[in-house]
């Protein structure tokens, strides 16, 4: 049988056609990779919302989510790993904060210098910030906590964290979770080639009239 000699041009062709059918993934941005590093280190180290000095970033919010479901004795403790400054601070925040608000009240007819929060005096003599909207209320130490994670976390995945050091966790590839990443990027080609086989649908092909031709 004789041996049929293929062009190289015809051998090329084909061979550009076959790498260009295979999926062109672009890399993975620098931005959503960090945030996804951010994310799961959270994921492993469930600690960080419960460290002593993340109140600090926002007393009022902690008060309202955490402290007012917690009992004496848990306040005590919590009390004692904070040490006394950082404690003597926070409450300080919250009083000022909460001294605003009742002075703002009593000399204007809203209730609130924030129209998405009001103040309450509890039994005790004490005030409480709650939300203007009921339904957005937590009412039990469950639903504070996971509503103070989802906020801190995506606090801490924006970067907003200053006293942590972000580049211990950016620059770390052992975070990165190979196999999201390419299921991202695998959406994203179809995605794109789907988009391609529709237009070319509309589109057609070129030089055909729509008259047979016998």
């Amino acid at each position: 049988m004789p041996l049929i000699e293929v062009p190289d041009d015809h051998v090329m062709a084909n061979t550009h056609e076959t790498q260009s059918s295979e999926p062109n993934r672009p890399p993975m941005p620098d931005a959503v990779r960090v945030k996804n590093r951010r994310r799961r280190y959270l994921e492993l180290h469930p600690e960080y919302f419960s460290a002593i000095n993340l109140e600090s970033a926002d007393p009022l919010l902690y008060d309202r989510l955490i402290r007012r479901f917690q009992s004496a004795s848990e306040r005590q403790a919590e009390n004692q790993k904070q040490g006394y400054a950082q404690t003597l601070e926070n409450q300080l925040v919250r009083s000022e904060a909460k001294l605003a608000a009742v002075n703002a009240s009593s000399s204007s007819s809203s209730a609130s210098p924030r129209d998405d929060v009001v103040y309450i005096r509890e039994a005790n003599g004490s005030i409480t910030m709650l939300e203007a909207d009921a339904d957005e209320r937590v009412t039990t130490l469950e639903q504070g906590w996971a509503k103070w994670k989802h906020l801190m976390g995506a606090r801490f995945v924006r970067g907003e964290d200053d006293e942590f050091e972000y580049a211990d966790v950016d620059d770390d590839e052992d975070l990165d979770d190979i196999v999201e990443e390419e299921r991202v990027r695998a959406e994203e080609w179809f995605d794109d080639e789907e988009a391609r086989f529709v237009g070319d649908e509309r589109t057609g092909p070129e030089g055909e009239t729509g008259v047979l031709d016998y």
